[in-house]
């Protein structure tokens, strides 16, 4: 069998006539020209988020909110473009704008595994120190991570604060996969967030609004531990969530004891090593900015890099 049709091939033999629906659709728009800069008002008069946001634009050197523009919404977060009076500068040296998700649930549970993640990204995405790589003419391009947190009181939430980056329609495939395979061939170290080379994350994080669990396989993992990981902790997870006894009985007796034929010439010389993933990499989740390739929304862990493209088949 293909090795680009492990992944493919071990999600229909579950998936087949049966919907698991782990992800509701995004609807991004344009930040909307029309919105009004904020008035001066006290900080007790503004909603909890705004109070917020106007507290971390103080306490980073920003000044103050200038304006706040709701942009979009998914099934599980709110979006909005937010400017400041003091903004930084982004890598070309423009003033920075900011992009601001926020949700009814904790940081921890929604938010803080993305910020991780992003900030994974971006290491890795210049090749992780790899000698070498030290362009970043190739590498993706992944907004910021500013600020990840709660806001409290009887209106508790959370919110991500990350640059907001133009973003365009997706960019040519070669251009990507380039940027793709820098990344995935970026070494596990202390920089990237896996110093024991291992696969996991170090927090759980969720695909869509789906809580995804990622515990730490053991240090210098291997073949072994992949398909371990990946019976359990993904295709065995899910099936959990979906609550369908047909599927959970055919995938327990008669496919994961299978499923290391999959795997059996990855050994050696060819043994899987950890490679950072974006975890969630369909379609809606591409685009480019500032000519360079950009994905974002992730659901990111060190996993086979093959993984990656299960999921872009599907969507």
């Amino acid at each position: 069998m293909a090795t680009t049709h492990r992944f493919a091939a071990a999600a229909c033999l579950i998936f087949h006539g049966t919907t698991l629906a782990f992800r509701a659709p995004v609807h991004l728009a344009l930040a909307s020209r029309t919105g009004t800069a904020a008035a001066p008002t006290s900080m007790n008069a503004l909603a909890p988020l705004d109070r917020e946001l106007e507290s971390w634009a103080s306490s980073s050197g920003f000044g103050s909110v200038d304006e706040s523009v709701p942009a979009g919404s998914s099934g599980w977060a709110s979006f909005r473009k937010v400017t400041v009076t003091d903004p930084p500068s982004d890598d070309a040296g423009r003033p920075a704008s900011f992009f601001v998700k926020s949700s009814s649930r904790g940081c921890e549970e929604m938010f803080r595994g993305e910020a991780l993640g992003l900030e994974a990204m971006y290491e890795c995405s210049r090749g992780g120190g790899s000698e070498g790589d030290d362009d970043d003419d190739d590498a993706l391009k992944i907004p910021k991570v500013y600020k990840c947190g709660d806001f409290g009181g009887d209106d508790r939430g959370s919110f991500l604060v990350m640059e907001y980056i133009n973003l365009a329609g997706r960019s040519d495939d070669r251009a990507l996969g380039r940027a793709m395979a820098l990344m995935h061939l970026a070494p596990a170290t202390e920089e990237a967030g896996n110093p024991t080379k291992a696969f996991g994350f170090p927090v759980d994080n969720t695909i869509g609004g789906t809580p995804q669990p990622n515990p730490w396989t053991k240090p210098n993992s291997g073949t072994k531990e992949w398909i371990e990981f990946f019976r359990d902790r993904r295709i065995g997870h899910q099936l959990d969530l979906a609550g369908d006894s047909y599927c959970s009985n055919l995938w327990n007796n008669d496919i994961a004891p299978r499923l290391h034929l999959l795997f059996e010439d990855l050994t050696g010389e060819k043994e899987i090593e950890p490679s950072l993933l974006h975890g969630d990499l369909w379609s809606g989740n591409i685009g480019s900015a500032d000519g360079k390739p950009s994905i974002f929304d992730p659901a990111v862990y060190w996993g086979h890099h093959e993984a990656e493209w299960g999921v872009s088949g599907c969507c």
